[in-house]
C-alpha cells in the first residue's frame, strides 16, 4: 500500500509540479487531523510521511499506566508489553494503525483535507513565482483581452497576470495569442488568489529594456539616474557612467544606433532621449530641456524652481508639442522649470511665470522605479 501512495505523490509532483516534500507534509496534517476526528484522539496521533525512505506510519502515542482512565491516550502495562517486552510505567508505546483500514475509516475526511492542502500548495507556488517576478520585464503570452474594459489577461508561468487598458501603451494594438514583455508591478496575495499587475507604460519598463539591451547598465558600469516618460509619445533617460573612460551616451546608443533602436521598436517608435546627469543641478536641466540650446539657468533652492533662458528661435523647441519637452525635462529633474527667450529675458518674469506654471505645474517629479 505505501508503495502505491508514494508512486501516487510522484504522480501528483509531475502532473502539478507540487514538490514532493512539501506535499507530503500537508498530507501528513490532513492524515492526523482524519485521525483524531475518527479515533477522537489529541496529540499523541503520530503520522510519520517520508517520501524520501517510502514510509508512510500512522500510530497512537500512549503511556504505560496501572490504571487507565482515558484509553485513547494511555495503555496497561501488560498490554503495552506485548508490543514492547522493555517499556515500563511511565514509557510510551506506538500503537501502530493500519494505514488500508484507515483509509476505509477516514477516506473522505482525508480526501477533503488533503485536496484542500494540495489547493494551498499550488497556491503558495504560484504567490512565489510571481513575488520572484515582482519589478522585473517578462515575456508573456496574451490569454484573452476583455472587450468591454480593454484589459488584457496575460499567462506568467503558473499565474495569471492583469493589463488594464491605462497600462497599455496608447494606440497599440494587442491580440490573443500575442507575446509581450511586461513590467510586473505589483503581486498581490488575497482571498481570491494572487493577483498580479503588469504593465507597459511604467518607467521600470524602461529601465529593464535598457538593462536587457546595454550590457554597461546590466553590469553597473552605467547607470540610469532618472526616467520622465510619457508612454507611446516620449521619454526622457538620464544617464552616468562611473568610468571616466566609459561613455555613458555612446553606450545606451550602441553601434549604429542599433541599442537605443531596438527599445524604440519594442515600445512601437516612442522616442528616446538620452540625458547626460550632472550634479550641478543647472547643468542638468539644461541637459534635460535637449534638443534645446540654453543660454542660461537661474535657480531657486528654497522653492525648487528654475529660470532658463534660451535663444529666441529655440523656444518653441524647449517648450515642446504642447509643452511635452519642458514637462518632461521638469519631471526628469524634480524642478519646476520657467522657459523665457533670450530677447525677454529682462522683462518682469512674474507675469510669464504665473501663465508658465499654468501650463507646467503638473509637472511633479515622479519616483523612479526599479
Amino acid at each position: 500500500m505505501n508503495a502505491e501512495f508514494f508512486d501516487a505523490l510522484e504522480a501528483l509532483e509531475k502532473e502539478k509540479g507540487i514538490p514532493e516534500g512539501h506535499l507530503a507534509e500537508k498530507i501528513a496534517n490532513a492524515i492526523t487531523i482524519a485521525v483524531k476526528h475518527n479515533y477522537k484522539t489529541g496529540d499523541n496521533t503520530i503520522v510519520e510521511l517520508d517520501p524520501q525512505k517510502r514510509i508512510f506510519r500512522v500510530a497512537l502515542r500512549k503511556t504505560v499506566s496501572e490504571t487507565v482512565e482515558n484509553p485513547q491516550m494511555e495503555i496497561y502495562l501488560d498490554e503495552a508489553k506485548a508490543i514492547d517486552p522493555r517499556v515500563t510505567i511511565g514509557d510510551t508505546v506506538d500503537i501502530e494503525l493500519d494505514t488500508r483500514k484507515f483509509g476505509r475509516i477516514a477516506a473522505q475526511t482525508a480526501k477533503h483535507v488533503i485536496r484542500q492542502g494540495i489547493r494551498e500548495v499550488e497556491r503558495e507556488i504560484i504567490k512565489d513565482e510571481s513575488m520572484s517576478r515582482q519589478h522585473e520585464m517578462v515575456t508573456a503570452g496574451i490569454s484573452r483581452i476583455d472587450s468591454v474594459t480593454g484589459s488584457a489577461y496575460l499567462d506568467i508561468g503558473r499565474a495569471e497576470a492583469v493589463m488594464p487598458a491605462n497600462e497599455q501603451i496608447p494606440g497599440e494594438q494587442l491580440r490573443e495569442g500575442q507575446m509581450v514583455k511586461v513590467y510586473v508591478v505589483e503581486v498581490k496575495n488575497g482571498e481570491k488568489g494572487v493577483r498580479t499587475l503588469v504593465s507597459r507604460t511604467h518607467p521600470g519598463m524602461i529601465r529593464r529594456l535598457f538593462e536587457l539591451e546595454v550590457p554597461e547598465i546590466y553590469d553597473g558600469t552605467v547607470e540610469i539616474m532618472g526616467i520622465a516618460r510619457e508612454p507611446g509619445s516620449r521619454t526622457k533617460v538620464a544617464v552616468a557612467s562611473k568610468n571616466e573612460d566609459v561613455d555613458a551616451i555612446g553606450s545606451c546608443i550602441g553601434p549604429k544606433g542599433g541599442r537605443v533602436g531596438n527599445i524604440v521598436e519594442e515600445l512601437h517608435g516612442e522616442k528616446i532621449d538620452l540625458i547626460p546627469y550632472a550634479q550641478d543641478i543647472g547643468q542638468y536641466i539644461a541637459a534635460a530641456l535637449a534638443p534645446a540650446a540654453v543660454v542660461e539657468v537661474t535657480t531657486d533652492e528654497k522653492e525648487r524652481r528654475a529660470r532658463v533662458i534660451v535663444p529666441d528661435d529655440q523656444l518653441s523647441l524647449a517648450i515642446g508639442n504642447r509643452g511635452q519637452n519642458v514637462r518632461l525635462a521638469a519631471k526628469l529633474t524634480g524642478w519646476r522649470i520657467d522657459i523665457r527667450p533670450e530677447s525677454g529675458a529682462d522683462e518682469d518674469p512674474q507675469p510669464r511665470q504665473t501663465n508658465m506654471a499654468a501650463a507646467f505645474e503638473a509637472a511633479e517629479t515622479e519616483p523612479d522605479a526599479e
